[in-house]
């Protein structure tokens, strides 16, 4: 059985999220790859066992995650069973559905149907009674907001969820979502959307509006598939994510369009005693907007680097102006 680190809490910083009363971890440990049933076990056990050592109580699911759909969720099934049962109430464990998960018209989107079937689906994959944050993944176009919102109330009210998030909402569609779970007497908590050096478009609007509403988020890709940090600067490796066209948002022409800007960043993350990926990181989190960051891990060693970033979160002016006339240049 394994036995957590009696000193996990040293050196993680927690923030607040929004105007609840939860705390994440400033960076949060995705399952979006890494941990399916096509990965090797004991290297997601390896990850998610440093992880939670070094204060990472936050694990981010969704129901279609994998590969293949489902299967993250039922690796942290069975590590929750084999690993963490001792410590499920130190854990923040979120899951999302909105994506495609199963055939036929009740299988993706916004519907009440959808939303909770698929939660239902989630909990027993986990083996657990409720989860702590249930997200709808995206906005549907076709279903009122209004029944998308009621879904994620009636989770909260049967017991399934504690708390609700949405996910790659627009700021005009995240006013109307908090507005109705105000009324519905269930808060949104968070919001996670994508959002680092080279994707800034919270910036136009989407923070302000969290802020206004009380509303934490969590940013997914800080490090844009892995082109903020020190793995493209010498061009695309063999077996590269740039190199897959499986669920990647990253391809050969977006590196190469990106290379000028990326090796100067590197520059200065040198300047700052840091890699790259620990100044993505922590360029993410200056925002007080930004709850927690979402990291992905290949492997202990790149998540104990990427941990490290907490150790200089801090920016003087000029670096951020250096950083902005490299990202506009």
């Amino acid at each position: 059985m394994f036995e957590a680190s009696v000193t996990r809490y040293d050196s993680m910083k927690y923030n607040r999220t929004g105007r609840s009363g939860l705390k994440l971890p400033a960076i949060s440990l995705g399952w979006w790859y890494n941990f399916g049933g096509l990965d090797l076990l004991e290297n997601g056990r390896a990850i998610a066992r440093y992880a939670f050592d070094h204060g990472v109580t936050h694990f981010d699911l969704a129901n279609n995650y994998g590969p293949p759909p489902g299967s993250a969720e039922e690796t942290f099934g069975r590590l929750l069973r084999e690993d963490f049962a001792p410590y499920c109430d130190e854990l923040i464990i979120s899951t999302k559905a909105g994506y495609d998960m199963w055939a036929g018209p009740y299988g993706e989107w916004g519907s009440r149907k959808y939303l909770l079937a698929s939660l239902d689906q989630s909990l027993k994959r986990m083996g657990l009674e409720y989860v702590d944050i249930f997200y709808s993944h995206r906005p549907d176009p076709d279903t009122p907001l209004e029944e998308t919102m009621g879904a994620l109330s009636s989770a909260v009210r049967q017991g399934k969820a504690l708390y609700v998030g949405i996910s790659n909402y627009q700021p005009e569609q995240t006013r109307q979502a908090a507005r109705i779970l105000r009324e519905l007497g269930t808060p949104c908590l968070i919001h996670q959307p994508r959002y680092s050096m080279l994707d800034r478009w919270v910036e136009d609007g989407l923070l302000d509006t969290l802020e206004k509403e009380g509303i934490g988020s969590i940013v997914f890709s800080p490090l844009e598939q892995g082109q903020l940090t020190d793995r493209y600067l010498k061009g695309i490796p063999e077996g590269a994510r740039a190199t897959k066209t499986e669920r990647v948002w990253l391809t050969p022409d977006d590196v190469k369009q990106n290379l000028p800007k990326i090796r100067k960043l590197n520059e200065l993350a040198g300047q700052r005693g840091q890699s790259l990926a620990q100044m993505a990181l922590a360029w993410v989190l200056r925002k007080p907007q930004v709850t927690s960051a979402l990291v992905g891990a290949s492997s202990v060693r790149q998540l104990e680097t990427n941990l490290a970033a907490l150790n200089n979160l801090a920016f003087t002016e000029e670096e951020l102006q250096g950083i902005e006339d490299i990202l506009k240049g």
